[in-house]
């Protein structure tokens, strides 16, 4: 049975190796581009089908994110009100007060640019989004006549060497 032997050698060896049958290189090429693609298979099921982080490394990375950013906010003398607040439809990673002002933070994370910088994913559909989680949070906790702001959290970079961004009203 030298056709299953012959799997794990490289496709030039495979060919080199035939033997007087003729449909065996042929199986040796199909099992070889079938291990191929099982192993893609396997790749995109630990990395995504786009080529993001599986969800659930995302989600740790966000909530490692958040915790980052309300460190930062806290240092910068933001009071932290509410973490992940829901509603019509959105969260807001944030919720803060800087003096009188109510202060909307939506904090991004990445490990490295290839999605782009983390400030550019907040786009005109997400701050729609977070603008009426926020007045949502206006109305229920009867701020409606204090100043409000939407400032976001950029993080950068690898753990070690990540880059933290502050960018006060934002949108």
């Amino acid at each position: 049975m030298s056709g299953a032997r012959a799997i794990d050698l490289p496709l030039s060896a495979a060919v080199e190796a035939r033997s007087p049958r003729p449909f065996e290189p042929i199986y040796i090429m199909y099992a070889m581009s079938l291990t191929g693609r099982i192993r893609a298979w396997l790749g995109r099921l630990s990395s995504g089908r786009d080529g993001r982080a599986p969800r659930r490394e995302r989600k740790a990375m966000g909530r490692a994110g958040e915790r980052i950013a309300a460190r930062r906010l806290r240092r910068s003398g933001y009071r932290i009100l509410a973490r992940n607040f829901r509603a019509a439809g959105a969260e807001i990673d944030l919720v803060a007060s800087e003096g009188d002002t109510v202060v909307f933070v939506e904090v991004k994370a990445r490990r490295d640019r290839r999605m782009g910088a983390p400030e550019e994913a907040v786009d005109d559909r997400k701050q729609e989004r977070i603008r009426r989680a926020a007045e949502v949070y206006l109305d229920r906790y009867r701020a409606d006549g204090r100043p409000v702001r939407f400032d976001v959290v950029a993080i950068s970079g690898d753990w070690p060497g990540r880059r933290v961004e502050l960018f006060r009203d934002a949108f």
